[in-house]
């Protein structure tokens, strides 16, 4: 019972495969402790399903282009819930991981994955099963952990996307100072759900404040008629604004869609946060002439590995290399976490944390690096976040002008126990 099955869940990263590739690598270190290594191809999915593709007889170039894959386009992604109502499902993990030998399973993923990596870690154990389960931490929304961020001070994921809206307000404010004599707003609509950390990361692009940038996070709780009366202000002092509202600021409903975790699904909703914030602004009316304009960021804002930060991919991989030496050392139940050392200058460590505690965790953007007028963010929240964004980019192999990603071939170990229809599927 010495193979290994590596799974990704959730939404993916631009650096999501830096963390596969240090796992990888950490096991391969260890020739005498791990078997095959295997990924289940679309995370506790490709469990259910037993799809495991066989990532040791994968060509060396291609896994060493994972460092620079973003997405989860090599190994796939799932957003599959276990229940503890879900017997079958449970019975299935169990066959499947004795059948293929299975010994070790890391989990790369957030809150929901950390639950799910939990919960195997305990039904093997309830079975008699010597499987030992380590979660390896991953997020764009940095929720995952304690409001203290003592057990884990980051995850990987969030200094790429962080360095992307830094960017990208940069680029955004030539468009509003050109164009302000007609559209002198514009409303740009951020990831994280409830949570505020990807909007403040707008602020990362001015840290003088020099822009006439307001930023809306969920953790502030302003209404629409203060956003618009705020937004006019500025107008007034500047002729034009850009806002950044989160997906998660309150506008009533949205027709809301939901996956399979209960979480709003905004980009599949109805209507959008950025749409009704424009519409109101030009239903009441702005201070100057022109009208608000929106504009609303995609997944791009986790697989653009061209802004991803080179600390974040650095990082990523590391945490997936401690992940392995967690197991090693440790055993079952943990996830690696980065913590960050005292003192002025940015360093880490790598440690762990005991997945109960990080199971479907949520930290929530400290009410303290809230601006008291509740549209900026204060300069502890840059001390914290500028490290992460790095300095230079990354350098990503082109082929014909064209990023060249991973392509791991299809090599899926031979199947060992009867077709399965999933719980969820039915």
């Amino acid at each position: 019972m010495n193979n290994v099955v590596i799974a990704q869940s959730g939404g993916p990263t631009a650096v999501i495969n830096s963390s596969l590739l240090g796992v990888v690598e950490a096991c391969r270190s260890y020739p005498e402790r791990f078997g095959k290594l295997y990924a289940a191809y679309h995370g506790i999915e490709g469990v259910l399903k037993e799809e495991f593709l066989d990532l040791s007889g994968q060509p060396e170039e291609e896994l060493a282009l994972l460092r620079t894959t973003p997405a989860a386009g090599a190994i796939g992604t799932c957003r599959y819930k276990i229940r503890p109502e879900q017997i079958e499902d449970l019975e299935r993990i169990v066959d499947v991981f004795r059948a293929q030998r299975i010994g070790f399973f890391f989990y790369i993923g957030g809150n929901d994955s950390m639950d799910t990596a939990n919960r195997v870690s305990k039904l093997a154990q309830q079975n008699g099963l010597d499987i030992v389960c380590v979660g390896v931490p991953k997020t764009i929304d940095n929720d995952l952990g304690d409001q203290e961020f003592m057990l884990i001070d980051h995850t990987p994921g969030y200094g790429s996307t962080a360095r992307y809206w830094a960017h990208m307000i940069r680029n955004l404010n030539e468009e509003n100072r050109g164009s302000c004599c007609s559209d002198p707003v514009l409303v740009v609509q951020a990831m994280g759900r409830r949570i505020g950390f990807i909007p403040a990361a707008a602020r990362l692009a001015d840290p003088e404040r020099e822009m006439p940038l307001q930023i809306y996070l969920p953790e502030a709780e302003s209404t629409l008629p203060e956003l618009a009366e705020n937004v006019n202000q500025e107008l007034r002092r500047s002729g034009r604004a850009i806002v950044v509202v989160s997906e998660g600021f309150n506008v009533g409903n949205l027709g809301e869609s939901r996956d399979l975790f209960g979480h709003t699904q905004f980009s599949a909703s109805e209507t959008s946060v950025a749409q009704i914030v424009v519409n109101y602004l030009n239903r009441n009316g702005l201070a100057v002439r022109g009208t608000a304009r929106g504009q609303i960021p995609g997944t791009d804002q986790r697989d653009a590995i061209i802004y991803a930060s080179t600390v974040d991919l650095e990082e990523a991989y590391s945490v997936g290399w401690h992940a392995v030496k967690i197991a090693v050392t440790e055993g079952t139940g943990h996830m690696a976490t980065i913590v960050r050392d005292p003192g002025l200058d940015y360093t880490i460590s790598y440690n762990k944390a005991p997945l109960a505690e990080m199971a479907n965790s949520e930290r929530l953007f400290p009410k303290e690096w809230i601006a008291p007028s509740g549209t900026d963010i204060t300069d502890e929240f840059l001390h914290y976040a500028r490290p992460l964004i790095g300095e230079g980019g990354p350098s990503v192999p082109l082929v014909d002008g064209l990023q060249r990603f991973a392509r791991l071939k299809p090599l899926f170990a031979e199947k060992k126990c009867p077709a399965y229809i999933p719980w969820e599927y039915r």
